[in-house]
């Protein structure tokens, strides 16, 4: 683990999700989790099952994965493309589910679905 803020962080070109090895500029649906005890907040609600492209996979102080989305359908997509805030959506691997692409090995991977 690096403590230093200023570091370069190493660069991720990819990440599996149910068996399948996403990158940059791939689609996914999104399912945000509600975990650890919160309950859904409005962004949450909002971007349920939204399709998006992966911007960038990045990586925290902690060695956690997120994928930085840009909406399919955000009329101010150009922004997200210039990195500006409201137009770029941080989730976990595990809150996304690979589009077009042969994907789910399991109808247990549904479940956090609905």
């Amino acid at each position: 683990m690096n403590w230093d803020p200023f570091a370069e962080s190493p660069s991720v070109e990819s990440v599996t999700v149910f068996g399948v090895e996403l990158r940059k500029g791939d689609r996914v649906r999104l399912w945000p989790q509600r975990d650890g005890g919160h309950s859904a907040d409005i962004f949450d609600l909002a971007l349920e099952g939204k399709l998006a492209i992966i911007e960038a996979i990045e990586q925290d102080f902690d060695n956690q994965l997120h994928l930085a989305v840009l909406l399919d359908d955000d009329p101010g997509r150009d922004l997200g493309d210039l990195r500006q805030p409201g137009h770029r959506f941080f989730f976990r691997p595990e809150e996304v589910e690979p589009v077009g692409r042969v994907a789910v090995k399991s109808e247990m991977d549904y479940e956090r679905r609905g």
